[in-house]
């Protein structure tokens, strides 16, 4: 791993354990990682907003947000992917029309999360950001991600149909699917932190768990899947390592980078 540029962590089933929380020994890694000259950055499906308190403790240099829709470096945004305020209320207005009018959505902008749950998100994860309730009647904002809940297999292909210019992904936690641009993804979000910093993606190790990791474990020169990872993670990636639970990854870099 000597030519290790970046290290790349999803946040949810990889750098986080169960509880929301990243082990003290994992942050001491890291930063013996940093210290050695290696990036720290962290690619997630959760927005910026949502992933705030792990970017205040983590505080990498790269951040890849809402699934790509948004790259930051160094504190500066340099890539957005949104769609239009007449798109955005096009995708939740299809949602509903596809999915019935009481379709739980959520919605990421650059400002703020978006949402309609019928219980307050942050009871059930505290770790997630500020939202803002809304119904959705005359939003109009543009979105970098929309994400939907839908039970049938038969609505989320008609809808993924309707929306053949997204990119959609389902996660694997539940029945939640992620719209976005279609340039919104991991893996293209990769390939403009490597031109902003001038390194090639075979410099970074990426390690993930779920189907939207799938790209980015493939484009890096080392994709790593943790082992609590779906089984098509584990059959893309270069190498399984122990769990998010297990100190998977503390014990990787430990043996294999320091």
């Amino acid at each position: 791993m000597k030519d290790c540029r970046l290290l790349l962590f999803d946040l949810d089933g990889t750098l986080l354990r169960s509880d929301k929380t990243i082990s003290q020994n994992t942050l001491n890694i890291l930063q013996k990682c940093r210290e050695r000259g290696i990036l720290i950055g962290v690619s997630t499906s959760r927005s910026e907003l949502n992933a705030g308190l792990f970017i205040k403790e983590l505080q990498p240099e790269v951040l890849i947000a809402s699934g790509g829709a948004l790259v930051k470096c160094n504190n500066g945004y340099i890539y957005k992917a949104e769609f239009s305020n007449d798109e955005t209320r096009n995708v939740i207005a299809l949602a509903r029309e596809v999915c019935g009018a009481d379709c739980e959505i959520t919605v990421d902008t650059v400002e703020a999360h978006y949402w309609n749950y019928k219980i307050d998100p942050k009871k059930q994860d505290k770790s997630w950001g500020d939202s803002i309730y809304t119904d959705f009647t005359d939003f109009n904002e543009s979105a970098l991600k929309i994400c939907a809940e839908i039970f049938e297999d038969s609505q989320a292909e008609r809808l993924r149909g309707l929306l053949n210019d997204c990119d959609c992904v389902r996660f694997s936690d539940g029945y939640w699917y992620k719209f976005s641009k279609k340039t919104a993804t991991k893996e293209n979000a990769i390939t403009e932190v490597c031109a902003a910093y001038g390194f090639a993606a075979e410099e970074i190790t990426a390690f993930g768990d779920d189907y939207a990791d799938i790209g980015m474990l493939e484009l890096c020169g080392r994709g790593i899947a943790m082992g609590n990872a779906i089984d098509k993670v584990k059959e893309k990636a270069d190498l399984v390592i122990g769990g998010n639970d297990d100190e998977g990854i503390a014990k990787y870099l430990e043996t294999y980078l320091l």
